[in-house]
């Protein structure tokens, strides 16, 4: 038996610490925050349990599924035919399908063709390493066009990555276009899922189980310092108070790591430095009415500055139409620094024009939530960017979302992450 301390109680640290315990471990969960979850967490929203960050399931989720099975509650998972549509050039155009293509009024056949073909290349896809050195722009292009990426693409990218919009790799889009796309009932049907009671009950089992076990979860005790002697970890001072370990496992934004371990060697802290990250203020509204029939809408507009807005409750069946709106961006740009209500207000007046028959009498409750380390940006050739999950230093284990590479965040790739590094703590550490 290893003492073991796990530093983050999101979805990734709480399948680690899980795991951790499951194999005889002693374990402490640590945690900065008063519930544990991360973004996956939820909040009561005026009487509705609901996720603080927007969640959604696919089909080659298998971490999740297996997991689940194990907590007793696979039979929770519930599928939803769902759909995408882009809203350009004031109007609502389905998206996601073959038909839908064809019927797209702002491409040409030729476009079409090469976008259909494009698209439908990186779903049967194995893996995209003949393409980590591009751009996700050099891709689109080569792909499907000029046209179609200053068209479909270059204002969603800059509305989410702004100044680096031209450095996200292609293997990191070409990844999620696959996720999504194998994610279907049919060629002509988008089908995703979610969790009955959604990504809280999740949660609740994993803290559920893990405390059962013996598990110790620590909530308001933010993490100070990885203590080490000799070049190896001895514990972590958190919230005041120093929690002994002979293995730590740190789930906290690469960006975090330096000042966290500052007894890494310099040129480690640097690759950890390296790495940016973006910010997010996740819009959420509570309305009487549903905006549009479609799950995801991609926004397109040259006055409207917002890459898109996402109607959950066409997935999740709730009582009320809940819908999310994230302003993506680095924490640098001036739009940060507006208060919530500033934007709140902003995206609200987008949704009353992507459906006129919104007023403001259907808006029943608006709320939102940061985060300053939301996304990393993955440049190409970025998995050569991604330091060892097992550090210099004995004993210690340092991850976070941008360690999924080319996957991007999610639920799956945090358990399929958190479970490895548990079962890598090394045989004998507590010697």
């Amino acid at each position: 038996m290893a003492r073991v301390v796990v530093i983050g109680a999101g979805a990734m640290g709480l399948a680690a610490a899980w795991q951790a315990v499951r194999l005889g471990h002693s374990v402490d969960l640590i945690e900065a925050d008063t519930v544990p979850g991360g973004m996956a967490a939820h909040f009561d929203f005026g009487g509705l349990s609901i996720e603080r960050f927007y969640h959604f399931v696919c089909k080659t989720d298998e971490p999740t599924f297996a997991l689940m099975d194990e907590l007793g509650i696979g039979d929770t998972m519930r599928w939803r035919d769902t759909s995408m549509a882009y809203r350009m050039g004031g109007a609502l155009h389905k998206w996601g399908e073959p038909f839908a293509l064809l019927r797209f009024p702002h491409l040409s056949l030729m476009e079409k063709i090469r976008t259909g073909l494009q698209m439908f290349g990186a779903t049967r896809a194995r893996d995209f390493a003949a393409i980590e050195h591009l751009t996700s722009r050099q891709w689109i292009e080569r792909g499907s066009g000029k046209g179609v990426y200053a068209k479909l693409w270059q204002r969603l990218q800059e509305l989410k990555f702004y100044e680096y919009a031209d450095r996200v790799s292609a293997s990191w889009i070409a990844t999620r276009v696959r996720r999504i796309g194998r994610s279907r009932r049919n060629l002509f049907q988008e089908q995703l899922g979610y969790i009955e009671g959604g990504s809280q009950a999740l949660v609740d089992a994993l803290v559920r189980d893990f405390t059962v076990r013996g598990g110790r979860l620590h909530l308001s005790t933010p993490a100070e310092r990885v203590l080490v002697q000799d070049g190896k970890v001895t514990g972590v001072r958190a919230g005041g108070q120093a929690f002994p370990a002979d293995a730590v496992i740190s789930t906290v934004p690469t960006p975090l790591v330096s000042q966290l371990v500052p007894d890494l060697p310099d040129a480690d802290k640097a690759k950890y430095d390296a790495i940016p990250n973006i910010g997010v203020v996740c819009l959420l509204f509570k309305l009487k009415r549903s905006v549009t029939p479609h799950f995801w809408v991609n926004v397109v507009e040259p006055d409207m500055e917002i890459p898109g807005l996402i109607e959950f409750s066409n997935l999740r069946p709730l009582p009320h139409t809940v819908v999310y709106v994230p302003y993506y961006m680095p924490v640098t740009q001036p739009k940060w620094a507006l208060p919530d209500a500033a934007l709140l207000a902003e995206a609200f007046s987008y949704i009353k024009r992507i459906n006129p028959a919104i007023t403001d009498d259907d808006l029943l409750d608006a709320r939102a939530g940061r985060l300053r380390h939301a996304q990393p940006v993955c440049a190409p050739d970025f998995e050569r960017m991604i330091p060892p999950v097992q550090t210099a230093i004995a004993g210690l284990q340092v991850a976070d979302t941008c360690f999924y590479y080319p996957e991007d965040r999610g639920i799956a790739e945090s358990v399929r992450l958190g479970r490895q590094m548990a079962r890598d703590i090394a045989p004998g550490v507590a010697a």
